[in-house]
């Protein structure tokens, strides 16, 4: 979660950042709605539905001392722009269904929101393993290939939270994007504004996310790098953490494809 330590390393003292902290941060990044208006926060405990006082008011609820929530504020800032679409489909889907219930377009924004990854790979055949449940090929025998061309960045604010204490059964679930390997050698900073605007326009399509079986579940303890104990080979045969899954489950790729630094 390197991207979001560079968020969190602007947050300035030793002890938690209060409201008005965090604020400044936004403020400083010029993070705002789908409307454009600039996004503040309140404290929790407002009437309105919480998607729907983000996109109406432009208010988003953060508790003091809260990791889900600061967490939050850090994903804002480093998806702007993704997380401003997300919620203006919430809104459209909240406002098609006349508030009644969920349904099944915003049970996957809201997966997405809470436990999402974005996984880029410049190999598409890295892509299809996770979507035929290939883990111990994908994560033990091709682990080079997984280190030196893939990359697998958290977007849920939940999933972030659980990253403090990693447990068996820890999922998150994906997008998956194909990119160039110019792209993936790109600095932190640039690679998330291309990236932000690349989920932005995803997420705002009407086809996109219309159900949670659009995205790829990833056990992420077993991506190099994101835990201590998988280093070994037998750690991958646990089938019930890695599991094969059913051939008939399908995610949708989609996969974005660069020549050189256009978008195609």
């Amino acid at each position: 979660m390197l991207f979001l330590r560079e968020a969190a390393a602007r947050i300035n003292g030793e002890d938690w950042p209060d409201l008005a902290m965090l604020q400044g941060l936004l403020d400083e990044a010029g993070v705002s709605v789908a409307s454009g208006r600039p996004l503040r926060l309140v404290p929790a405990g407002g009437k309105a539905p919480y998607e729907l006082r983000v996109y109406e008011s432009a208010e988003l609820e953060c508790r003091e001392r809260n990791w889900h929530d600061l967490f939050n504020v850090l994903v804002w800032l480093a998806f702007p722009k993704a997380k401003a679409a997300l919620n203006a489909r919430h809104h459209a889907a909240w406002t098609a269904d006349a508030g009644a219930g969920r349904g099944a377009v915003r049970d996957a924004l809201t997966l997405f929101d809470e436990s999402g990854l974005v996984v880029l790979s410049v190999q598409p055949e890295l892509l299809q393993l996770i979507r035929d449940f290939r883990w111990k090929l994908l994560f033990w025998e091709r682990r080079d290939a997984v280190m030196a061309g893939m990359c697998f960045l958290p977007f849920g604010h939940a999933l972030c939270e659980k990253m403090l204490s990693p447990y068996r059964g820890m999922t998150g679930h994906a997008l998956l994007l194909e990119v160039e390997a110019d792209t993936l050698a790109l600095p932190m900073t640039e690679l998330l504004s291309r990236l932000d605007m690349q989920l932005a326009g995803l997420l705002a399509d009407p086809q996109a996310l219309q159900t949670t079986r659009q995205l790829a579940p990833v056990p992420v303890l077993g991506v190099p790098g994101w835990y201590g104990d998988n280093v070994r080979a037998e750690y991958y045969d646990d089938t019930g953490y890695f599991r094969p899954g059913r051939s008939s489950r399908r995610a949708v790729s989609n996969a974005v494809r660069k020549t050189g630094s256009k978008t195609e």
